[in-house]
């Protein structure tokens, strides 16, 4: 979508953090609180997503992913389009309960 020149986008961070010590465990809930206060939300296990309202203000958030990282962790980032997310398709076994509705998108002043 374009408004005004903003291409909105979504972020996914998809994570992978030893949790085998105590410090390990530790550096792992501090990834996930920087995420939580960047303003990401969690999708699935190890997957975490941010609504930005364009791709330069997806690339800040990004940043703050990399420099929030553990040493020893691994993260992959993919940035999407409204379009391209809302096109995303869920599959759930029959024990499943229904996925969560999307995060509620920014508005603009």
């Amino acid at each position: 979508m374009h408004l005004s020149g903003y291409r909105f986008m979504w972020i996914v961070a998809m994570f992978d953090l030893p949790v085998d010590t105590k410090a390990a465990r530790k550096a792992y809930a501090q990834f996930r609180k920087a995420l939580i206060k960047d303003g990401f939300q969690r999708m699935q296990y190890s997957v975490y997503i941010r609504h930005c309202p364009s791709e330069e203000n997806a690339a800040v958030h990004v940043q703050r992913v990399q420099a929030a990282l553990p040493d020893d962790g691994e993260v992959r980032i993919v940035t999407i389009t409204d379009k391209q997310f809302e096109r995303m398709r869920v599959f759930l076994g029959k024990a499943r309960r229904a996925p969560q509705k999307a995060p509620e998108q920014l508005a603009l002043f």
